[in-house]
């Protein structure tokens, strides 16, 4: 049991952080409310799951043959939260007129796990830690564990992210809004530059 407790702690610690991920489950709850934003959520904590799983059954050693494919990875993935920056950026603060209800789709969400150096390293240090010997039955369990705290983690963000919608009644806050979460998310990238 001590070793579930440990691998949930290490989950939890992971996915609660701030974080790309987090930081638009937090916008599309207070942009698009939590229906819509699960969409996100249950499509970030299904890649992640994916990604998680596949280190474990041995993507690591097609990574250490090809280190260049992370590289590339950090380089789409730092594209990818730029482009998300700027589309926040420049979003009109319009809510509901003229604009899809709808909130990132789940193919947004695990894309952006995929490209997040973030849940890479995550999965490198989870399976390196609880199932480094190849262990078929650690690989299932970390990925169970991992399923369940991230899809709670990543929901949590975009819960919290609802309880700002009262206040984003008006264009102008949530164009403000939009531009706090613009930079976050490009200050996400920034650092991810520097790691």
């Amino acid at each position: 049991m001590t070793a579930l407790l440990s691998m949930a702690a290490f989950a939890l610690a992971c996915s609660i952080s701030p974080g790309p991920v987090n930081v638009v489950a937090l916008s599309a709850g207070a942009q698009h409310g939590l229906a819509a934003s699960m969409r996100h959520v249950t499509g970030a904590t299904v890649g992640f799951t994916v990604l998680l799983l596949l280190i474990g059954l041995g993507l690591h050693e097609l990574l250490a043959h090809f280190p260049d494919l992370i590289t590339i990875v950090k380089w789409a993935g730092v594209g990818f939260l730029l482009y998300m920056a700027y589309t926040l950026a420049a979003d009109d603060g319009q809510l509901g007129a003229n604009k899809p209800a709808r909130g990132p789709s789940f193919a947004y969400g695990a894309a952006m796990q995929w490209l997040n150096p973030k849940a890479w390293l995550a999965s490198l240090a989870g399976m390196g830690a609880y199932a480094a010997d190849g262990d078929g039955k650690l690989i299932w369990q970390l990925t169970a564990v991992y399923f369940v705290i991230c899809y709670l983690s990543i929901a949590s963000w975009a819960y919290a992210g609802t309880f700002l919608r009262k206040y984003l009644r008006q264009p102008q806050r949530v164009r403000s809004f939009n531009r706090v979460m613009a930079a976050l998310l490009a200050a996400s990238a920034l650092y991810l530059l520097a790691a």
